[in-house]
């Protein structure tokens, strides 16, 4: 199945073709053909790394009329990482079509720029909740028209304490406009705002767990002393030799610690986590996706909307607490085709955890020695 067949234009196709998009995956498959054509609210189901940006963004790119100069749609996102990779993306796509402006908005840049950027024509915002709230507490947008709202990720910007803000917007865009919801998992506090603000009429998709697992991924673990893990990571990044990838670790300060340490080691190693300015973070990743890094280490809320092609591996320094944040951090690696590693690092305690993830993901650990 061609993206041509499921009812996207010629112009648009030559944009994803350039961007080595050849092929709908399953969420895309489901939502692009009805989400372009139809009036509808609509509830996805699927995991990082199954095309979801695509998904919502062509059929927004479909509807949005480039003649008019309102804002037409509206896209939510956790982190202003996300929030300004999809706003990049919905650019590409439109390489090659009329011109369609999308305006990110997220906290950690200075509010009066983001203003003076809104009185430009713009058709599509791309926002995080609280800065979205500031801007109209401040009357610096009007979405009072849109025909879209995207909660993309809606589990994640509830779990990072969204939910009053989330209940705030939709109450202010109640009316003509389509909630579409994509989502990892559906959560109790998450299906409370299905209920309340989306259509009981919604197109459901949900997407099994065993197709957006990514067969190029080979998932491998060490087990070992806490006090050896630091050697063991820098024996593994020996074996890799100049390939590129990143490591997570569940909180900041194990971050910050790691990245010292591997500096002091010789390695090129870029550090991304929540407390860092918004300019040092984006210096990071421009340096990681220039190849001017070899390494990152992240926390997983900080890795949020990092796209970059042709990273060898991934490795779990600490494993998160959460199953879907292992699918998340391993997504990263064998993306466009390609393959990859996931390289766990546990203690002997930790060990019953690599077999409850390969039972909730079907996948299959091999142990390293």
């Amino acid at each position: 199945m061609s993206f041509i067949e499921i009812g996207v234009s010629k112009e648009i196709n030559k944009g994803l073709q350039e961007l080595g998009i050849i092929n709908p995956t399953k969420i895309q498959m489901a939502a692009i053909p009805v989400l372009s054509v139809e009036n509808i609210d609509f509830v996805g189901q699927a995991q990082t790394g199954t095309g979801k940006t695509a998904a919502f963004g062509l059929p927004i790119l479909a509807k949005v009329d480039p003649n008019k100069d309102h804002i037409q749609a509206l896209v939510l996102a956790p982190t202003r990482e996300l929030g300004q990779q999809i706003a990049k993306q919905l650019f590409k796509f439109t390489k090659y079509s009329e011109n369609v402006f999308t305006e990110a908005v997220y906290g950690g840049e200075k509010i009066d720029i983001q203003i003076s950027r809104l009185k430009r024509p713009t058709q599509i915002v791309v926002a995080t909740p609280g800065r979205l709230i500031d801007l109209l507490k401040r009357k610096a947008l009007d979405i009072s028209k849109i025909h879209t709202l995207v909660l993309d990720e809606a589990d994640e910007m509830l779990s990072m304490g969204f939910k009053d803000d989330l209940t705030k917007i939709l109450s202010k865009t109640k009316g003509e406009r389509n909630v579409w919801l994509f989502s990892a998992t559906i959560p109790k506090e998450l299906n409370e705002i299905i209920e309340n603000y989306v259509s009981k009429d919604a197109l459901r998709v949900s997407v099994d767990k065993n197709d957006s697992i990514n067969t190029g991924i080979s998932h491998h673990y060490v087990t070992g002393d806490d006090n050896n893990k630091l050697d063991t990571l820098a024996s593994f990044l020996r074996s890799q030799g100049k390939q590129r990838g990143i490591i997570f670790t569940k909180t900041k300060a194990a971050a910050k610690i790691l990245a010292k340490q591997l500096l002091a080691k010789n390695h090129e190693v870029g550090l991304l986590e929540g407390d860092m300015l918004q300019k040092d973070r984006e210096k990071a990743m421009r340096a990681f996706k220039n190849k001017s890094l070899r390494l990152l280490v992240s926390t997983d809320v900080a890795a949020r909307g990092i796209d970059v092609d042709n990273l060898a591996f991934v490795v779990h320094y600490q494993l998160p607490d959460q199953t879907e944040y292992y699918t998340h951090r391993s997504g990263r690696t064998a993306r466009a085709g390609n393959t990859g590693i996931s390289l766990v690092l546990v203690n002997p305690k930790e060990t019953r955890r690599i077999y409850e993830l390969e039972k909730e993901l079907s996948i299959k650990f091999t142990k390293v020695k």
